[in-house]
This record gives structure tokens, C-alpha cells and sequence, in this order.
């Protein structure tokens, strides 16, 4: 029999991401808007495997990196490659924390330090998942008390939708029955100008931040608590400058960074509020992406630590040929009291709401 189902634009066949893993089925999920434009969900993970839009010449290109069959992705030299983060995104400092008076101990699967929910977080499970229509697809996941170590058990919702304006909207909904720290985020990895082998470097994208202020880093990456302005440092992306200009920067934190990988304060009249937080544009194919998000920190990552890693057809990613935009609380706030708080108590809901959208500017 003929199969008569239209090839997508990604070119990402279902069947290459089905598979059971601990009894559970792992799928392929492709968004389309009425543009044509398409996004490509697995529900390992959550990972986006494709975001195809079109550049200035109405040519598509994939600007994720991401795998083409779903034991690339099980099994990625990059484990947080485009996938879902929790139960804490980013660091907690010797993977400690304490609440109601007793101490945590997590992971340490980052040197010292905690990262992204541990190794077996939210973004190495299998997500029950139902495609609600053409455009959206909504993930679900119960997080069992002491799951990686943290308190309570945890319901986790996770929507995302591609709209008519090209936005892709990702919505986060989690209850607890215990007092427990939550702090979920995307840990996409773009690349406007499409992914290729090799991945062009992002030095000459131009970037934007609305940041005044963003957290500095010891040497293992764990905010050391200050509040820095960005004014005078490379930080400064208040206004719009290529990534590159100061990425090599002779300062110590680019050093302890090895690149850009700091949380930027986002400015805001109110918490909790909707607004835009970041800006990317490609001068050459004139692609663009503003990123939108309810969350009070914006974890720029420049791809630092990537290594040349082969992804989705035959593309390959090496060193900075991405950035990331984890929208988030602040980085080790268990352990900072004033940082905006990430516990969650029963009968509390944790919400985020945020927006890539992807755009062409001439």
C-alpha cells in the first residue's frame, strides 16, 4: 500500500520516533499553522526536534537542533538538547537545599552542582501526550515523591502550540501535595540560521535583552548572590548587538562562563506579567525570534560546551552554534532567600507562559 500521507516539511517520519521505553510509547507530534509552518514535538522529554519557518526568500530551514529518530535522542551526547527541564532548571550549589527545616541532597551531576532536574529530570521520561489539534499538543506527568531526591509528588502540564503568528507558545501548569521547589523551562537550542553541517556559529546573530541587571558566577557557574547592572560589561544587550562583539570578552565572568551562560534579570512593572525579554535577528537569511515569558530570569547560554555532535540529517553542532533562552526563576534560588521565590506549596498551582516568535525583517 502506497503511503499517501503528505511528507512534512521537516522530514521527520513518525515511525523513526515510536518506540516503548519503561512500557510506555514515544511518539511524533508535528504542529502546522495556516502559514505551512511546522513544529516537531517527541514526547520524550518534551524535545522540539524541528521549528521550520522561512527566511527572507521564503526558503525553509530547521532552527532546533534536534535529532531524526528517537534513540538519537534517548541516547544524545547532549542529554538537555531541545528538551523539557525539571523539576529545577539550572544549578543549586552542591545539589543542597533545605525546607521546613530539612535538608535536601540532590545529584551532583554537574561538578559540584546539581543541573536541570539530575540525570534521570524530566527531560529522560516518557510524557503522556495527546495532539488537541492541527497546531497544539498538550504533555502531562506525575513526578513521584522523591523522584532525583525532591519532596512531593509532582502533576506537571506542559502545552505547547504553534499560532498563526508564528508564535510557539509554551504553557506550564504543576500542583504538589508537599511544600516542594519548582523551576520548569525549555532548554531549546536555536539556530535562526538553520541548522546545516556544520551549524553556522551564532557569533554574528544580533541579540537584544531587556535586562538591566543579570546574576554573576563563580567558577562552577552557581550565582554568587550579587545583583550586577549589565550597563558597562558584555552583558549589555539593552541594545541590540551580535553575540560575538563580546563573547570572548577579557572578563572574568565571560571566563567563568566560557562564553555567555548567566541569568539575566528581566525588567519588569509586575510580577508574574507577560512582556518581551529577548530579541535574535540573522543578517543574512533576516530571520528573527523575540522570546516573551511571565517568568522573572532569562538564562542566555551561547552553546559553549557543545562539541560537534551529529544531529538531524546529517547536520552537526558544534561549539556556539546555538543559543538559548531558559526562561526561569534564578538559578540556586533554594539557596538565596530574596531571589524570586521557586517553592510551590499544596493547593498552589506553578504557571509560566512563554513565546518564541519567529518572524522575517528585511
Amino acid at each position: 500500500m502506497m503511503n499517501t500521507e503528505p511528507a512534512n516539511k521537516c522530514g521527520l517520519k513518525r515511525e523513526d520516533f515510536q518506540t516503548t521505553v519503561n512500557g510506555k510509547q514515544t511518539d511524533l507530534f508535528v504542529l502546522k499553522n495556516s502559514n505551512g509552518n511546522e513544529v516537531a514535538v517527541t514526547n520524550y522529554g518534551g524535545a522540539i526536534v524541528a521549528i521550520m519557518m522561512p527566511d527572507k526568500d521564503g526558503n525553509y530551514a530547521n532552527l532546533i537542533q534536534g535529532h531524526d529518530n528517537i534513540q538519537d535522542v534517548i541516547n544524545s551526547p547532549e542529554p538537555f538538547l531541545s528538551v523539557l527541564i525539571g523539576r529545577y532548571g539550572n544549578r543549586i550549589k552542591d545539589g543542597k537545599f533545605t525546607l521546613h527545616g530539612k535538608e535536601y541532597q540532590l545529584a551532583r551531576n554537574d561538578g559540584p552542582n546539581h543541573l536541570h532536574g539530575g540525570p534521570t529530570g524530566f527531560h529522560a521520561h516518557v510524557w503522556d501526550a495527546m495532539q488537541v489539534s492541527s497546531n497544539a499538543v498538550v504533555l502531562k506527568y506525575a513526578s513521584p515523591y522523591g523522584e532525583e531526591g525532591f519532596t512531593g509528588e509532582l502533576n506537571v502540564w506542559v502545552a505547547y502550540t504553534l499560532t498563526d503568528d508564528d508564535e510557539l507558545v509554551i504553557k506550564y501548569q504543576a500542583t504538589t501535595n508537599k511544600l516542594t521547589i519548582v523551576n520548569l523551562t525549555h532548554h531549546a537550542f536555536f539556530s535562526i540560521q538553520g541548522i546545516a553541517n556544520p551549524t553556522p556559529t551564532i557569533d554574528n546573530i544580533i541579540c537584544q535583552v531587556n535586562a538591566d541587571y543579570y546574576l554573576p558566577i563563580d567558577k562552577v557557574s552557581i550565582p554568587t548572590g550579587e545583583i550586577l547592572k549589565v550597563e558597562g560589561t558584555p552583558f549589555d544587550f539593552r541594545t541590540p548587538k551580535t553575540i560575538g562583539q563580546d563573547i570572548d570578552a577579557d572578563n572574568e565572568q565571560i571566563k567563568n562562563g566560557q562564553g555567555y551562560d548567566h541569568n539575566f534579570v528581566l525588567n519588569k512593572k509586575e510580577e508574574g506579567e507577560l512582556s518581551f525579554a529577548a530579541k535574535i535577528k540573522d543578517p543574512v537569511s533576516c530571520r528573527t525570534m523575540e522570546v516573551y515569558t511571565t517568568e522573572p530570569g532569562l538564562q542566555m547560554y551561547t552553546g559553549n560546551f557543545l562539541a560537534g555532535i551529529s544531529g538531524q540529517h546529517g547536520a552537526t553542532f558544534p561549539r556556539r552554534s546555538a543559543v538559548c533562552f531558559e526562561a526561569q526563576k534564578f538559578p540556586d534560588t533554594p539557596n538565596h532567600p530574596y531571589f524570586p521565590s521557586c517553592r510551590l506549596k499544596p493547593g498552589d498551582t506553578y504557571t509560566q507562559k512563554t513565546i518564541y516568535k519567529f518572524g522575517v525583517e528585511k
